[in-house]
């Protein structure tokens, strides 16, 4: 991974954590206005990208094919806190025959075979897979300062 990094974990401590999450990605765009949106998105962590889908007529598709800068977090909501925050690149191609869409139903719906993983899997021709090329990486991890506080 060419990303630099900043915080308390290694890059392998960042590559286990990728790995393992069932959290989904919060990945921010900049739209046309100027402003930053900010989409909650299924991921799977293949080294050195992270790699999500989207529909191709979705707002999320058309804000990076007009700039490709991203932001993201990957992290749970409840204490105690730690994460991972970045910066990077995000290129588009068509999902294709790729197995990703299956892979983020088994990892975040636990199956393929409930009537939402169908309808997903039924326009699959439809999605994009997002590639996402990290720049920068920050971690963070309050865990054992807010145990100590409780």
């Amino acid at each position: 991974m060419a990303a630099s990094l900043s915080g308390p974990w290694t890059y392998q401590e960042i590559t286990d954590y990728l790995l393992c999450q069932e959290y989904p990605i919060r990945l921010s765009c900049v739209g046309s206005d100027g402003f930053p949106r900010v989409v909650s998105l299924w991921y799977q962590f293949t080294e050195p990208c992270i790699y999500c889908v989207t529909h191709r007529n979705s707002k999320l598709a058309k804000l990076l094919e007009d700039n490709p800068k991203v932001g993201f977090e990957i992290s749970p909501n409840a204490p105690p806190y730690f994460g991972l925050r970045g910066q990077g690149s995000a290129d588009m191609q068509p999902l294709g025959d790729s197995p990703l869409l299956e892979n983020l139903l088994q990892n975040y719906v636990g199956n393929t075979d409930s009537d939402f993983s169908r309808w997903l899997l039924a326009r699959s021709s439809e999605e994009l897979m997002i590639r996402i090329e990290p720049h920068r990486l920050y971690s963070w991890d309050y865990r054992k300062r807010m145990e100590t506080t409780r």
